[in-house]
């Protein structure tokens, strides 16, 4: 009874997930640091990017970063220093504002993306064949979906949502 506890493919499926998440993050945080960023702020430029307009409210681009509204603001904030966003006043809604991704900011991620996408070929994608990618993705959608169903706040329906996703970074 207590070897099958131990051995419960529940505990096995979290801890291959957390040590290819560690392993990852790891790897992606070199090729960060070298851009002069770090994972949350790749993390929230991507979904700019990644967002209609290249923009978000702040209110939904926490929802999909899964920071608090204090914590976006203080990401935003070091990311409007750098140029590489800017807040815009919401027409209608004087509590809102949008995060919007600078020319700045745009072409930090064309030159950085290069890097990022041959680091994830190299450490990740490279391993699964096409046939494992697409079931990868299917399986990891229908779990963000369950646990995190406000991380597509702010794009155009469940697909924009799907293609949106962007890399995290710890938060």
């Amino acid at each position: 009874m207590v070897r099958e506890m131990f051995d419960d493919q529940r505990l096995t499926a979290m801890g291959l997930f957390v040590e290819v998440y560690e392993g990852l993050e790891a790897q992606l945080d070199l090729v960060h640091r070298r851009a002069g960023l770090s994972g949350t702020d790749f993390n929230t430029l991507i979904r700019l990017a990644r967002s209609p307009r290249h923009r978000l409210r702040m209110s939904d681009l926490a929802a999909q970063t899964a920071l608090s509204t204090s914590g976006i603001t203080r990401i935003v904030d070091r990311l409007e220093r750098k140029e590489l966003v800017r807040r815009e006043a919401c027409p209608g809604d004087r509590r809102s504002a949008f995060t919007v991704l600078t020319n700045a900011g745009k072409e930090l991620l064309i030159s950085h993306i290069p890097d990022v996408t041959e680091t994830i070929e190299r450490w990740f994608t490279s391993a699964l064949t096409p046939e494992q990618l697409a079931a990868l993705l299917d399986a990891l959608h229908a779990v963000r979906d369950h646990v995190r169903p406000d991380a597509v706040a702010g794009t155009q329906g469940r697909q924009a949502g799907r293609s949106g996703s962007g890399i995290s970074g710890h938060h």
